[in-house]
């Protein structure tokens, strides 16, 4: 159930494949043991239009989504590793971050639960 979604600079997928930089997204975040196998969802958004402090630096921001429970320290962990990840893959890329908000259990639906 984990979402991670990807904005980029346009230019990224022109670095590397998008389905590299998503099967790497997926395999940092598996690789925490935080998710049951098959349940994390990647997706990248490449921007074409963008500003970055007047400047269009390429960049990647991950929007993580995860259901609530986990630790800070755990969250810490899966925000460090996908970093790594993307900055070993990206070390030119200049704007490379990440953050992780909760999802609440109580307000959380999807098409299996109805």
């Amino acid at each position: 159930m984990p979402h991670f979604v990807l904005d980029c600079s346009e230019n990224i997928i022109q670095l590397k494949a998008p389905q590299e930089i998503i099967q790497a997204v997926y395999d940092s975040a598996e690789s925490t043991d935080l998710f049951d196998k098959g349940d994390i969802k990647v997706r990248i958004n490449p921007f074409k239009h963008y500003t970055i402090g007047n400047s269009q630096d390429d960049f990647i921001h991950v929007f993580g989504n995860i259901m609530e429970g986990r630790t800070d320290e755990q969250k810490a962990n899966l925000s460090r590793k996908i970093v790594r990840t993307l900055k070993s893959m990206f070390p030119e890329v200049p704007i490379l971050s990440i953050n992780i908000r909760d999802f609440e259990k109580s307000s959380y639906c999807n098409k299996a639960m109805v």
